[in-house]
């Protein structure tokens, strides 16, 4: 007999959360303009948000913690930092930021420029912001299986070489400054690019003399996928695929808050010393100087352990696991979620789950309060609020994918708060065909619009 799995981890400290009533939430949310991101903290019960700083840390970081160096400059929790990014990564330059969207200022600062054009695998909500905030261009490369989220396709991250190709010849390549690959997608809900793949897309770029650099938030979560399910990665431990495919980039950047295992801090790492000096120069500007970049020795020191914790195959097995149990409870209830389940949460199929709601009055958003009055659950719109407005045209970008991410803290919550999320979504989905109306956007930022957008629910 299989024994089933458990956590490879023990708790030693706990934080209460409040529970609240259906009349509470329906007054809160409407407080809150119907923007869960206005939502206080101790109005939710279970916070799938995100999963970027929201996760619990380790013994031996904290410890890290007490050991911290807050020097100015040259600390010695910088140096310890530096290894460990250099020791995974391969890189020669490592610059510190104090999380992922200032990696992308500071790097992009330094690359992109009017006009430029920046193609990629469905890029994610800052990194599209931060290039077209410079008058840039993103196009979307991804594989057209990553669209349907009824079929099975181990790695729906995948760029499709055929498109990628057609925009280096329909356009001058002097205007590509690079091509970004995110590991794992997760506009695309979570998924994973294949190694196959990666090493494509870079020879592919260096044909073309064209630099590839990787979004790598979640690239430990990539790699397991690819140990999972790319044969020749079998018996690979993830430190060894991590180096191989960090090995056909020129660079990355990473939101250290998802598999660095911190609260705080950010990540740019890259070989070419032209684009360091002139990328540091940006860091002093905007982030601090270039040995502690916007974080605390403290920040620094927790990371350096983090990223090796994260690197960990029980400890992947563990996570990934956690949010495959929730995403495979749902589907038994017929619930339509993306397929197969991303790595570090589910995503909800809104464009399935509520299709009676119009596309122009936001579904995915719509589906998201919905679960948050009945359940107090606060998950995250990936749809049309999200995708934002043309920049030339200024009408709502309409994604193929209407989703809504319910994206799961690393070591924070328990089998029992998954089994709750389950429950509630099934409960929601039975009463599906009352959702007849949305909401209308009242007042919206000019980019990047959903954090701090303004609703008013539209009447039946």
């Amino acid at each position: 007999m299989e024994l089933p799995y458990a956590e490879p981890y023990r708790i030693k400290m706990v934080e209460s959360i409040k529970k609240s009533t259906v009349e509470q939430r329906k007054q809160w949310i409407k407080e809150a303009k119907y923007n869960l991101f206005n939502l206080k903290s101790d109005q939710v019960y279970i916070d799938l948000l995100t999963d970027s700083g929201t996760g619990a840390m380790s013994d031996r970081q904290w410890a890290e913690v007490m050991l911290a160096d807050e020097s100015y400059a040259g600390s010695s929790s910088f140096l310890k930092l530096e290894k460990a990014v250099k020791d995974i990564t391969g890189y020669n330059f490592f610059i510190p930021t104090h999380q992922g969207r200032a990696a992308e200022n500071v790097l992009f600062s330094a690359m992109v420029k009017e006009g430029d054009i920046i193609p990629g695998n469905s890029h994610f909500d800052t990194t599209k912001g931060h290039i077209e905030y410079r008058k840039g261009k993103v196009v979307d490369c991804i594989i057209d299986e990553a669209t349907n989220t009824d079929l099975f396709h181990p790695f729906k991250g995948n760029i499709d070489l055929n498109k990628l190709e057609k925009v280096f010849k329909s356009n001058p390549i002097e205007k590509i400054p690079f091509v970004i690959v995110t590991v794992t997608c997760n506009t695309a809900g979570g998924q994973p690019v294949s190694m196959a793949n990666i090493k494509a897309v870079s020879e592919l770029c260096k044909a073309y003399n064209v630099k590839l650099f990787f979004d790598a938030a979640r690239y430990a979560e990539n790699c397991y996928f690819i140990k999972e399910r790319e044969e020749a990665y079998k018996n690979r431990s993830i430190k060894s695929i991590a180096a191989e495919m960090f090995s056909y980039g020129d660079g990355m950047t990473m939101s250290s808050k998802k598999d660095g295992l911190v609260n705080m801090g950010g990540i740019i790492a890259l070989n070419d010393e032209e684009i360091y000096r002139t990328a540091i120069t940006f860091n002093i500007m905007y982030e601090g100087f270039i040995t502690y970049g916007g974080m605390s020795g403290r920040d620094m020191g927790a990371l350096a352990v983090g990223l090796y914790e994260a690197l960990d195959y029980d400890y992947l097995t563990s996570r990934i696991t956690q949010v495959q149990y929730l995403g495979e409870k749902m589907a038994e209830f017929g619930v339509p979620v993306q397929k197969p389940i991303g790595g570090h949460a589910v995503y909800l199929d809104a464009n399935k789950f509520v299709p009676t709601i119009p596309k122009e009055e936001y579904r995915a958003q719509s589906l998201a309060i919905e679960l948050y009055i009945v359940g107090g659950i606060r998950g995250v719109e990936v749809g049309t609020i999200l995708a934002d407005r043309d920049p030339e045209t200024r009408e709502n970008r309409y994604p193929e994918l209407e989703l809504v991410r319910l994206a799961i803290p690393r070591r924070t919550y328990t089998h029992n708060h998954m089994e709750y999320i389950a429950a509630t979504l099934k409960k929601i989905y039975k009463s599906r065909t009352e959702a007849k109306r949305g909401y209308k956007i009242l007042w919206e930022a000019p980019i990047m619009r959903h954090f701090t957008v303004v609703l008013e629910k539209i009447q039946e």
